[in-house]
């Protein structure tokens, strides 16, 4: 049995005040991202950045 992509993604919600959020949807609209695309963008960069600096993270498969 397959499982979807959309059943393997995992959420997480953020809590964040009214300045940050308008920051945020303003950069987004700017980019041409949704908000919370650009999030995922900015996670992948820093990931990115990371692994660059201290080596590749591996992940462990899923059962």
């Amino acid at each position: 049995m397959d499982i979807s992509k959309k059943e393997k993604d995992k959420h997480l919600g953020l809590h964040i005040d009214n300045e940050l959020h308008y920051k945020l949807h303003y950069i987004s609209q700017y980019e041409g991202r949704s908000a919370n695309g650009q999030v995922i963008y900015l996670i992948r960069q820093y990931i990115d950045q990371f692994e660059n600096e201290h080596g590749v993270i591996e992940v462990p498969e899923e059962k």
